[in-house]
């Protein structure tokens, strides 16, 4: 008799069928599908030759050039910095990171041989995508905190006099991105696929115990679902949902209004971007194998997993078109930069105003958080 408190199908509970799918996926009818056919992988290996070079080459010169000239504003106004440009430092930083890890991967696709850049790339490169993933929402967290205990309780999370907390708390989410890419270091490795004729930088659970393969990839795709993504999301979703009602409940400024609109853009944009991966990788953990997987299937979350990680890439070349077409304060600053430079561009009236007006805060009543250089 089955157990009420599990979901079966087939006889089956969802976690043995889950099980199930990741003792399976790395065995050697790995690509044999519904008939015991074998499924033809030039498909899908043509798709992403093609795909993933040119996508990750744009995100690659879009994403250093955008992150540098935010990276360099925030340097030049690092005199008047705020909580905020703190933090949105640590994101540039960060992004830059996952960036210059781009051509590597791109290469793996292009190249017929594959990843020929040995293991201890593979390692440090799949690494710094899974930092930079973690950091990043992690970072967005502590801006939604710090906002929502700002606007909605009027209560300094940070404090621009102290400075060194902030810092700490970057530290700290730093830190904490790369315990969790523990596994990466551990398990990734360069490895001959002879099925695609091509050696993959990819993880091997093998090494551990072949026995416990399932369990090792089950677990690393939960914990990334639960506190990559779905944790951090739910304090992004509270925080600005509350500071949304309040400011549409409240006597706030309009200046205060437009600094919140660039960093919902901000999130929204995150969310438009990881969201896609997050469901398909999903779709994949629950698609076990006692749906008899067809070739066509399989080859469609494939195309899908390239298609939606490419877009995740992308979110961080769009990070600094955000800044550069909403942030009053960072075209402003960049005004300055580039006039420094010898630079002759028109300074329009309403942002001559701006930049001698007195310096007000833009998320509370605090002068605290005031005056930041990206928004």
């Amino acid at each position: 008799m089955a157990n009420p408190g599990v979901i079966t199908l087939n006889g089956q509970s969802l976690l043995e069928g889950l099980e199930d799918l990741y003792n399976s996926s790395y065995e050697d009818d790995e690509y044999c599908c519904e008939g015991g056919d074998v499924c033809d992988l030039e498909e899908g290996m043509l798709f992403e030759a093609v795909f993933i070079p040119i996508l990750y080459s744009v995100a690659f010169v879009v994403g250093v050039l955008g992150n540098g000239v935010l990276l360099g504003v925030l340097v030049q106004s690092r005199r008047t910095w705020s909580v905020t440009d703190t933090f949105i430092l640590h994101l540039g930083l960060a992004d830059i990171l996952l960036l210059v890890t781009l051509p590597f991967w791109a290469a793996q696709s292009a190249q017929d041989q594959g990843w020929t850049f040995g293991t201890p790339l593979c390692k440090i490169t799949g690494a710094v995508f899974t930092i930079n993933f973690y950091c990043g929402i992690f970072l967005l967290a502590c801006i939604s905190l710090d906002r929502y205990l700002s606007i909605v309780h009027a209560t300094q999370m940070y404090s621009r006099r102290n400075p060194l907390v902030v810092h700490i708390s970057c530290l700290a989410v730093w830190l904490f991105s790369l315990l969790l890419s523990i596994p990466d270091w551990y398990f990734l490795e360069a490895m001959r696929d002879d099925r695609r004729q091509k050696t993959e930088c990819i993880r091997n659970y093998f090494i551990v115990s072949p026995e416990a393969v399932g369990d090792w990839r089950l677990g690393s795709r939960l914990l990334y679902h639960t506190v990559g993504f779905l944790l951090p999301s739910a304090i992004l979703i509270f925080s600005y949902s509350r500071i949304l009602w309040r400011l549409q409940c409240g006597s706030q400024s309009i200046q205060k209004q437009k600094a919140f609109r660039v960093i919902m853009a901000v999130v929204l944009v995150f969310f438009l971007c990881w969201t896609p991966y997050n469901i398909t990788l999903l779709v994949e953990t629950f698609h076990s194998s006692y749906t008899m997987t067809t070739c066509g299937v399989r080859t469609s979350l494939e195309k899908a997993k390239i298609v939606t990680s490419s877009v995740g890439y992308l979110h961080c070349s769009l990070n600094p078109i955000l800044y550069a077409f909403v942030g009053v304060k960072f075209r402003r600053q960049l005004r300055v930069i580039l006039k420094s430079l010898g630079c002759k561009l028109k300074t329009s009236t309403t942002l001559q105003s701006a930049a001698h007006s007195r310096k007000s805060s833009i998320w509370s009543e605090s002068a605290d958080t005031s005056n930041s250089v990206a928004i």
